[in-house]
């Protein structure tokens, strides 16, 4: 049955908004759960041209209460997706569960957990809280590759939870954005499916595009902006992991992932740790390039046993990861953070510095204590005479030639070049190919 521009209930208003024109065409719409039907409206159509599946949750019908039937439904949209590696979109918008005093309720959501585990990185899910998600539909859209939550949202595990908020799901690192109604949410998801491949076989979207603003500053903002192609940005997480950057963008026409490990020149935190993994392992199952800026001075509390879980966790997401890599160190690379996120460790293809960089195991003041601490011996001013000694150390041993000399990094760029540099790395590596050794998946800790 096709539906056009049909808005006789929130749940299709909101499909409406998500597929082009506001035409879908609704899959199983006589379905009954109990003596009513469904409390879910499933469906497929396009999305800026794009196959799309899709299900909205029909708080008007029992409150979308979840059954055996609703969950009956959405699952045949996965198998659907599954078998035309087509995208798929959940909006929910359910007071939970129907409630029997039986399993019944668990092994519905679980059927849906599982439909959504066997096209996990397979093809792009977002999931869209529109209304009230909890309980087990909270892991059935945490399951999904990107969240995205209204500002009056609920999403929680348990009832009564104070931490069941828009915001608070953001700064957990579960909302990738927040928007603040139902329709720049869908907004958003679509203009996700745009920039996606639409399943992990498929080629990396090309567009038409703008060339970039001029650099307006030397801040990551004002790099973000010199390298992407005019209004491509799509930050993500940004309320999450605050020291780190992800995001998408366009370079020359191509969809590629942006991440920074050190936005504000700081430490990495766990969560800076965890978001740009989890970044990096989205972006390699899609085979979307990743240009990773780098400007830290490596860790924070790098001897808390979190910290080096996280840090870990980062290291092998980018090792693992054979999409194509780009890595600019843009300010310091200090410690770890390198070996993590650039160079031939993280098996980066090309890792490219800006002059005026620093690449080193050790802050430059803690690098003059251990190695030329006899120089200090004497000085008058001991803190005037270890910065200088830092200064010299950053400019010598921890410098960007040093770098490049001994094949640490693969050439030294000046940051107006780093567009051009970045289109032509990123075209030769187009037709990257890597076979791995034969396994299920690697063992990393999470």
């Amino acid at each position: 049955m096709q539906i056009e521009k049909n808005t006789d209930s929130q749940a299709r208003e909101r499909l409406s908004l998500l597929f082009d024109d506001g035409i879908y065409n609704e899959i199983n719409s006589k379905v009954k759960e109990k003596d009513d039907l469904t409390g879910v409206v499933s469906a497929y159509g396009y999305v800026n041209g794009n196959a799309v599946y899709a299900f909205s949750q029909d708080k008007s019908v029992n409150g979308g209460a979840v059954g055996e039937a609703q969950a009956a439904k959405i699952a045949k949209l996965y198998e659907l997706a599954a078998k035309t590696g087509t995208p798929i979109v959940g909006i929910h918008d359910s007071d939970g569960a129907f409630v029997d005093g039986t399993a019944a309720s668990l092994a519905a959501y679980g059927k849906m957990l599982s439909a959504s585990a066997v096209v996990s990185g397979v093809v792009p899910q977002i999931s869209v809280i529109a209304g009230t998600c909890a309980g087990t539909a909270a892991m059935l859209a945490c399951s999904s590759d990107f969240v995205i939550v209204t500002k009056e949202s609920e999403f929680f595990a348990a009832p009564n939870s104070s931490k069941g908020s828009a915001q608070a799901a953001a700064e957990s690192g579960i909302a990738a954005v927040v928007c603040d109604d139902d329709k720049a949410a869908v907004e958003k998801a679509r203009e996700l499916i745009n920039i996606l491949p639409v399943n992990n076989l498929a080629p990396v979207p090309m567009f038409e595009f703008a060339d970039a603003a001029p650099a307006s500053s030397g801040d990551f903002k004002g790099i973000v902006s010199s390298v992407a192609d005019a209004d491509s940005e799509i930050e993500l997480y940004a309320d999450f992991g605050t020291e780190a950057y992800t995001g998408f963008v366009t370079v020359g026409g191509a969809a590629t992932g942006i991440a920074a490990a050190g936005k504000n020149s700081g430490k990495l935190t766990s969560d800076d740790c965890m978001k740009l993994a989890r970044f990096v392992r989205t972006c390699d199952a899609f085979s979307i390039p990743v240009v990773t800026f780098v400007d830290s001075e490596g860790f924070a509390d790098a001897d808390a046993v979190a910290a080096v879980k996280a840090m870990t966790t980062l290291a092998n997401s980018y090792a693992e990861a054979t999409t194509v890599k780009i890595a600019v160190v843009t300010g310091k690379a200090v410690g770890p953070v390198f070996a993590a996120v650039a160079g031939s460790s993280a098996n980066s293809d090309f890792t490219y510095s800006y002059p005026d960089a620093v690449i080193a195991p050790l802050a430059p003041v803690t690098a003059v204590e251990f190695m030329w601490h006899d120089k200090l011996q004497g000085a008058e001013n001991l803190e005037a005479s270890r910065n200088k000694l830092a200064a010299e150390y950053e400019k010598t041993l921890a410098s960007a030639q040093t770098a490049a000399e001994n094949n640490f990094i693969d050439d030294i760029i000046e940051p107006s070049q780093t567009r051009s540099v970045l289109i032509s790395a990123l075209d030769i590596l187009s037709g990257k190919r890597v076979q791995k050794l034969p396994k299920k998946h690697n063992n990393i800790p999470f």
